[in-house]
């Protein structure tokens, strides 16, 4: 079992969970807004994530454990930005059996979000 991580509001995970799929790409963006994936992480790159584009967050963040043989839409890894790293995107909603477990994720005492590995996950 392949797992990778999805950084969700609280909120919007609570709401995809009524409605039944969950459609967020990434921080204001939905696939319903026209955004083409869901923005998705291994474990080692969800810290480098977080803490650049969500250190200023204020409401409860969470991390989706995602089981990757479990998923409806397509899903590929790819580095769009030509930097050498590649991440997983999920072309599609995410159907909400494929999410495996919810994790709260807050900032440590310093304000950086912390570092999250495979074992922890397993």
């Amino acid at each position: 079992m392949a797992l990778i991580l999805h950084l969700a509001f609280a909120g919007q995970w609570e709401a995809a969970q009524r409605a039944g799929s969950y459609r967020w790409s990434t921080r204001g963006k939905s696939l319903d807004d026209g955004a083409a994936f869901i923005h998705c992480s291994r474990p080692d790159k969800v810290a480098m994530v977080a803490n650049s584009f969500y250190s200023d967050v204020t409401e409860p963040l969470c991390l989706l454990v995602i089981d990757t043989g479990l998923l409806v839409s397509a899903l590929c890894d790819e580095d769009l930005d030509a930097v050498g790293i590649s991440f997983p995107h999920l072309y599609g909603p995410l159907n909400l059996d494929a999410v495996v477990e919810v994790r709260p994720y807050e900032q440590a005492a310093d304000g950086r979000y912390p570092e999250v590995s495979a074992q922890a996950l397993s």
